[in-house]
């Protein structure tokens, strides 16, 4: 079997499995599910009417008419839209902003992300990626107008910006809404068992200021378990939030019981007298109701934590059966008491037993709390997939499960969104203008997805443009008037988006333009092959032992950096090696297609490259034998190039290879000890490392790491001696040490650039310095690694 097949064979298989799912395992993630990605939308009561001025509601009919809103608002777009449509447009199993724009990328060839073409052509066809032959006209006039890939981007980007600020400012608005109802527990309280009416009122001045530090306190405890990782955090929540959902939906059984007529608001004829006589002051109203179906978004951002499957039926089994029926409770307690306090708007106040008031208080504390675990892990899949996608500056991915691999915790956007929502809780204190800016950023995602989803109907499944408009105009529409009305409370507290949407679009777009200028800078002034292998002997060059990896972000050419390094120190390694890592739109790239093998000039230079293939869910370079891999790989090249014809006839050939160390037919591994302060030109590949462990390193004895050494088999007859030759070469190299190129860059802009151009190198710049170093360069020694600078005039 050749590698073509042989990669096709093992990603139909990776297929399969990754498919099949027993119901023993779709109950344990629906389960899960509870805990992670309901826990928003179940919380959601608490602030739905809750962020409603009770001087706006005039009357008991308006409170009709609002359900009736909530009621086909979460028939539509969690239930229809969400769990029947959107999550059947997953990339692989992976949701998200990012994985339809990577659709779009891939299917139709429009996006702008600087990856290889031939890579990406190579696993469109290994992978059987659909692509359409047939040009349409909406394709074709994004193909031919830059500034709608250019608009595509910015809607990718703006859409997870949007789930990213809901991300900071859901947790506020959870737990502060659950504390204030704690607050107005412990007042009843206070009042019940205190008399004098000036204790009263001091108890109740100090009860008044414990929404906000509590709030805070349990904002810290939710963000420092996040380090346990979804699967943990998952099975330790659901349980809270099934015991929050049969009590709401007892709550509202007992509410709906005492005034049935709520039922006749399910009818869409109420909506329809809303509209009739709506007004102004009305129409802000709705800004309100949008927030019911907060969560929608991250049902979809969350897949690649669960499943299509349990999400689904959760939803329809479990979480809309009991929305509704809280929901309708909730609307008739307000109905039938209108005008007799301003507090009938929360929902504590619905409790029937007043004695069940407390118990619902320190319920809903525990329930905000989970709720907003599903903005949170939605938002680390969203920045792990634009950080693999050169759209978010590099920060440290931690991946919580070896069996899911989209379960992901970053540390250092966990503790910036903890800053974030503290100050956003402290500096409004109030649920209702951070309510506002919650719901217009949970209307601008939905938005942005609807219109990313209507072309990846037309583009991407290959149907009927009446179709995919349809699918916009029916949903667009209804997002359409919430967007409408958001917008209209804007300076009641939905201005603060834009500060959030400013902050993390500045962030995304700067890094994505800094990168891709310098991608085009290394292209444009990278060296030809014939310069190094045919007029570099005139230079004088030697060759030293060993195997020299230079790592270059171009797949072709010699690198600008290496050539200036050549230039000034005539001198280079007896094996050369240039790697680059590649990201592709794609989740997943299966082991044995991960590496794109070929030559540099001819054999007898000895000079090869790799391009290691990775998607945006893929964690290769925290990989610690990943070295050995492409040494093994390069082995495999070098055997099977005799029988390759390709290869013969082209010199910039490449052959797909995998992570064949150990059973490959060419170099043969063996694990021997080495410590650590023998071999300084060996690699330190470990990436991620607790700091407990340098210094427990530093004060005991050197500690023995696995190193791997290869040798050639003997009983193989069938090899050449030209191949047998050669790749003793190579294990010689390996032998004789290893030395690592890499480029340091240092920016600067163009004296005729515009002002705009300026301003996003700056941020790039500030970026580039105070975020994590590039993960190839965490994996190398200092003795070994040879860093050589170089201006990049963008």
């Amino acid at each position: 079997m050749d590698p073509e097949q042989r990669s096709q064979t093992i990603s139909s298989e990776f297929k399969e499995n990754k498919e099949k799912e027993t119901w023993r395992r779709t109950i344990l993630l629906s389960f899960q599910s509870l805990g992670i990605v309901y826990g928003r939308m179940s919380t959601a009561p608490l602030y739905v009417f809750g962020s409603i001025l009770p001087q706006d509601l005039k009357s008991d009919k308006e409170i009709y008419e609002l359900f009736s809103f909530i009621f086909w608002t979460i028939a539509i777009i969690p239930l229809l839209k969400y769990a029947f449509i959107v999550l059947t447009a997953d990339d692989d199993g992976e949701g998200g902003t990012f994985p339809l724009y990577s659709l779009l990328c891939r299917h139709a060839k429009l996006g702008l992300l600087p990856s290889d073409r031939s890579a990406s052509e190579i696993v469109d066809h290994d992978r059987g990626s659909p692509m359409i032959k047939v040009l349409s006209r909406a394709r074709k006039a994004i193909e031919k107008h830059k500034s709608c890939q250019y608009l595509l981007l910015f809607m990718a980007l703006f859409g997870c910006c949007m789930i990213i600020s809901d991300g900071v400012l859901t947790p506020s608005v959870s737990v502060l809404s659950a504390t204030s109802s704690f607050k107005r527990s412990l007042v009843k309280l206070s009042h019940r068992l205190i008399s004098a009416q000036k204790t009263r009122e001091h108890v109740d001045n100090i009860l008044n200021r414990l929404p906000v530090p509590m709030a805070c306190a349990i904002l810290v405890c939710l963000f420092a378990l996040q380090h346990y990782g979804t699967q943990k955090i998952g099975f330790l929540f659901a349980p809270i939030v099934i015991v929050w959902l049969i009590f709401i939906t007892g709550i509202g059984i007992f509410n709906i019981l005492q005034n049935p007529r709520i039922l006749h608001a399910i009818s869409p004829l109420y909506m329809f007298r809303f509209l009739k006589k709506v007004d102004i002051r009305s129409w802000k109203l709705l800004g309100s109701i949008v927030l019911c179906v907060a969560g929608s978004e991250a049902m979809f951002a969350n897949l690649g934590h669960f499943s299509k499957k349990s999400i689904k039926v959760t939803f329809v089994c479990l979480i809309f059966p009991a929305l509704i029926l809280c929901y309708a409770g909730q609307a008739a307690f307000i109905s039938k008491h209108l005008g007799t306090s301003d507090d009938n708007v929360n929902l504590s106040e619905s409790v029937p037993d007043k004695n069940l008031h407390h118990a619902f208080a320190v319920l809903s504390v525990f329930a905000s709390a989970v709720g907003s675990q599903a903005t949170i892990t939605a938002s680390f899949s969203i920045i792990n997939q634009c950080q693999a996608l050169s759209c978010f500056p590099r920060v440290k991915v931690v991946h919580t499960s070896d069996k899911i691999h989209g379960q992901v915790y970053i540390p250092d956007v966990n503790w910036l969104f903890m800053t974030l929502s503290v100050g956003i809780t402290v500096g409004f204190h109030d649920i209702a203008p951070i309510g506002k800016a919650t719901g217009l950023a949970i209307i601008s995602g939905m938005l942005v997805t609807t219109c990313l989803m209507s072309l990846v109907i037309a583009l991407s499944w290959g149907k009927s443009l009446f179709i995919a408009a349809s699918f916009l105009l029916f949903f667009g529409s209804l997002e359409a008037v919430y967007l409408s009305s958001c917008l209209l409370n804007f300076p009641r507290g939905a201005w603060f988006l834009t500060v959030l949407l400013l902050l993390f679009f500045m962030v995304m777009l700067s890094w994505q333009y800094g990168t891709v200028k310098k991608y085009q800078f290394d292209v444009e002034n990278k060296v030809s092959v014939e310069w190094l292998t045919d007029l570099s002997p005139g230079l004088g060059i030697s060759r030293l032992p060993g195997i020299g990896f230079i790592y270059t972000d171009v797949v072709s050419g010699i690198p600008a950096f290496f050539s200036h390094f050549i230039t000034n120190l005539p001198a280079f390694h007896q094996v050369l090696i240039f790697v680059s890592f590649k990201s592709l739109p794609v989740p997943y790239i299966s082991e044995d297609q991960q590496y794109l093998i070929g030559r540099v000039g001819p054999k007898e230079y000895k000079i090869y490259r790799c391009i290691v293939l990775y998607g945006y869910r893929g964690h290769i370079r925290d990989s610690d034998d990943f070295e050995d891999h492409i040494i093994s790989s390069i082995g495999e090249f070098i055997a099977r190039e005799e029988h390759d014809h390709e290869a013969l006839t082209s010199p910039e050939a490449m052959m797909v290879l995998g992570r064949t160390m150990g059973d490959g037919n060419a170099l043969i591994p063996l694990t021997v000890s080495s410590s650590n302060n023998s071999q300084q030109t060996l690699p330190n590949y470990k990436a991620l490392r607790n700091p407990s462990d340098d210094s427990a390193e530093g004060s005991s004895a050197p500690v023995r790491r696995k190193r791997v050494r290869f040798v050639l088999p003997k009983n193989r007859p069938q090899m050449n001696d030209s191949v047998r030759e050669e790749l003793q070469d190579l294990v010689d190299a390996r032998e004789s040490g290893t030395a690592y190129f890499l480029g340091q860059s240092h920016v600067s802009v163009r004296r005729d650039s515009n002002l705009l151009k300026k301003f996003l190198i700056m941020i790039y710049v500030f970026l580039d310095k105070n975020s994590r170093e590039p993960p190839v360069a965490l994996n190398i020694p200092h003795a070994a690694l040879l860093e050589v600078g170089m201006v990049y005039t963008i």
